[in-house]
């Protein structure tokens, strides 16, 4: 079997495992524009679990850089401009889809929700859409 798929199921398991244990012992969804907004305008008592939470997202993603590095080539990577204008729209598109992928794409469509499974399509044509302009404008080939 190719590496390739045993990192995506890898990494598919453990981002089911965390958003089953955010779930089942602290009553959360683990949709992380919502986990990170909470920590940028902290609720008293609220701010521990998101801050260990967001600390392991970021303690994974160094780990799989230090065991797998060519994994995070970033030479197709579009100018800096580029990159700020997509994080805005992203920032953006969570807010007026009142959560982000993993909140919706993971944690929503696992419970059935039409709106999340609505959005979630809706993120996936946006995606879609989005890299075709791209590639046509030349912002990355």
């Amino acid at each position: 079997m190719d590496s390739s798929i045993l990192f995506a199921l890898g990494g598919g398991a453990l981002i089911g495992a965390a958003a089953s244990i955010l779930w089942a012992f602290n009553g959360r969804i683990a949709g992380i524009s919502g986990i990170v907004g909470g920590l940028l305008a902290p609720v008293r008592g609220d701010w521990g679990w998101r801050m260990w939470f967001v600390s392991g997202l970021l303690l994974g993603g160094l780990g799989a850089a230090v065991v797998s590095p060519e994994r995070f080539d970033v030479s197709g990577v579009p100018a800096l401009p580029f990159v700020a204008l997509a994080g805005a729209l992203v920032g953006v598109g969570t807010r007026l889809g009142n959560g982000c992928t993993s909140g919706h794409g993971v944690c929503g469509i696992s419970r059935l929700s039409k709106r999340s499974i609505a959005a979630t399509l809706t993120f996936m044509l946006a995606g879609a859409v989005t890299v075709f302009v791209a590639r046509n404008l030349g912002v990355y080939s």
